[in-house]
């Protein structure tokens, strides 16, 4: 098949990865596949050099960018719609908010001139990574972004997302009802994090951060932004902080929130307890997750966080709040669920999980087990080629 994806843009991130694997793989099974995507502005650079060596084609607009700006969406929507037309493509599969509004109008658009005229037209699909409403933005905000999703669902073949729940909460947005759905689990390089670094190179880390050996590490692996939770974490830590001198709380990411942070982590008297790594490429993620023992994730948005099956992949156990697709890989036999916002469930389960060393190995490895399947690249795409062969079967 002729294949494109379209993506925004590619910024350091799960839909990003998900569709540079997705590429590289389908290039591999003998596909002729061009990625589109926005110029490399901002922390682009380490992606970008991925696909050099992915087999396909990457094709740049410069105007598609991810703010909402006619000035660049509409001119970008032409572009598209010529490219693709120059592509002839058997399936135009995009990735993201900009992109999967423009991106499937154009290729609807193609499907169009094309109807009738040709045995063969485009299937137009769009994969759901995570939605762009949710319940802490502006209700008008919500029901724009709503109304915009379920316009673009009537120029969409088919739907993939990266978790059940993503499935529900669009259809009961009254996105796509009448289209076919399918759950493709976001894939992970997962040989890197199957791979246990070097004990010298984990006791380098910890010293690089000043984290002692016998010091127990709690995790958190996301942008220093809002609505990730990092404050919640910081609550937990004021509370268990006293009667835990050997816990070490480390934060790796980067963002705009991260002077406001170290200012409440100051405030709490905890700058001794807590380390901040910046941004780490992502070569680096499985070494900081190893020399860590427990994984929290307070985010109150998220498709399905990538970093809970990385965890997992590295035999930690993980916390989590309960929010999107987090169940589907949380559960009492890898780790805790806690309600969002609700700290305290979110120190109870962090202080079982510190005392117990055995309950904590004994996490990991059932969670190592669960998501070694699911989230491998080979099932990723096996799953998406599926659904591209049966569109073009009933195209």
């Amino acid at each position: 098949m002729k294949i494109v994806h379209i993506i925004t843009r590619l910024i350091l991130g799960g839909a990003q990865e998900n569709t540079l694997i997705t590429c590289r793989l389908l290039a591999q099974r003998g596909h002729d596949v061009t990625l589109i995507t926005g110029p490399a502005i901002g922390p682009e650079g380490a992606l970008f050099e991925q696909t050099k060596t992915g087999g396909y084609d990457v094709v740049v607009v410069n105007n598609l960018r991810r703010a909402v700006n006619p000035v660049y969406d509409i001119p970008a929507y032409f572009e598209l719609k010529k490219i693709l037309k120059q592509l002839a493509p058997d399936i135009v599969h995009t990735h993201s908010a900009k992109a999967g509004i423009l991106g499937r109008y154009a290729g609807w658009a193609l499907k169009g001139q094309l109807a009738g005229k040709k045995d063969r037209f485009p299937i137009v699909l769009h994969t759901i990574h995570g939605l762009a409403f949710h319940d802490y933005q502006n209700a008008l905000l919500n029901k724009f972004y709503i109304a915009v999703e379920r316009a673009a669902g009537r120029h969409t073949d088919a739907f993939l997302t990266v978790a059940d729940v993503m499935t529900e909460k669009a259809k009961a947005a009254g996105i796509g009802t009448d289209k076919p759905y399918t759950t493709a689990y976001s894939a992970i390089e997962e040989q890197i994090f199957l791979t246990l670094p070097d004990p010298v190179a984990i006791a380098d880390f910890r010293r690089k951060y000043n984290i002692p050996n016998e010091a127990v590490v709690i995790v958190k692996v996301a942008r220093l932004f809002d609505l990730k939770g990092h404050e919640y974490v910081i609550e937990s830590a004021r509370r268990l902080a006293p009667k835990h001198d050997n816990c070490v709380w480390l934060f790796v990411g980067d963002g705009s929130l991260t002077e406001q942070l170290k200012s409440q982590i100051r405030f709490a008297g905890l700058e001794h307890r807590f380390k901040f790594t910046g941004l780490l490429p992502p070569q680096q993620i499985p070494l900081a997750i190893y020399a860590s023992d427990i994984l929290v994730h307070c985010s109150l948005r998220e498709g399905l966080a990538r970093v809970l099956p990385q965890a997992m992949l590295c035999g930690k156990p993980v916390i989590s709040f309960d929010i999107d697709g987090a169940k589907e890989v949380v559960n009492e036999e890898t780790g805790f669920l806690v309600a969002p916002e609700n700290i305290d469930q979110l120190t109870d389960a962090c202080q079982t999980l510190i005392q117990d060393a055995e309950l904590r190995h004994r996490l990991g490895q059932n969670g190592k087990h669960t998501v070694i399947e699911k989230f491998a690249p080979t099932t990723m795409v096996d799953t998406i080629e599926s659904v591209y062969q049966k569109q073009m079967e009933l195209s």
